[in-house]
């Protein structure tokens, strides 16, 4: 393999693992939306490097769907969901989650399965990843309020690298890079550190929750 090509399966096997982790860490929380986001992620990376090392195209089409999934019906949407536990205190009905979940791979294969909505793809992923970064801004104002400074940065740092991220994909392409080896070097560590300091940054708001609830019952 050449350079890139060892690059890119570095930086999705990170994403890989940094996804796993967390994903399972939420879980943990009993945020089961922010969990099983993190852990679609997790199985899209682990299949880009599967299909990079072995070229598997079950593989690909399963790395392919998840992608569409995160980036359009189910990923911003979803993760707002999952954020809300700490911005406003939302919490689904009874498997409410798994509806959510369920409609939104249901809405994925339609998208994915026309090939009339090709062309529009990219212009419905930017336009859907634009009202998450809305969403990560108000994020950001919480945790200045929360006096969490260093996080509010880094989660506006995120905010600003994704919503690139979104824009690249919908409208450039790197020159000499066809295989976009060179875009998802550069994409796939940004997602890894949404998928650490999201975690941080909804623990600080988290706690935040806490300590207000204490004072409201003292």
């Amino acid at each position: 393999m050449e350079i890139e090509q060892y690059l890119f399966v570095l930086s999705f096997g990170v994403l890989a693992l940094t996804s796993s982790i967390f994903g399972i860490k939420f879980v943990l929380k009993g945020n089961y939306l922010l969990g099983a986001e993190w852990l679609v992620i997790a199985f899209s990376s682990i299949s880009i490097v599967v299909y990079a090392l072995g070229d598997v195209d079950a593989a690909y089409s399963a790395a392919g769907f998840c992608d569409a999934f995160l980036r359009g019906c189910g990923g911003p949407g979803i993760m707002i969901l999952g954020l809300m536990a700490v911005t406003h205190d939302y919490k689904p009905l009874p498997y409410l989650d798994v509806y959510l979940f369920g409609g939104a791979l249901a809405a994925t294969a339609a998208l994915v399965a026309f090939d009339a909505a090709a062309q529009f793809r990219p212009v419905f992923y930017l336009c859907t990843w634009s009202i998450l970064s809305i969403y990560l801004a108000y994020f950001v104002r919480r945790l200045f309020r929360a006096g969490a400074y260093g996080h509010a940065l880094a989660v506006g740092a995120v905010l600003a690298a994704t919503q690139v991220v979104a824009v690249l994909y919908a409208i450039y392409t790197f020159p000499d890079d066809e295989e976009h080896l060179d875009f998802y070097i550069l994409a796939a560590p940004v997602w890894s550190f949404l998928c650490v300091e999201m975690y941080y940054a909804y623990c600080v708001l988290e706690r935040a929750k806490v300590g207000r609830s204490r004072k409201t019952f003292a």
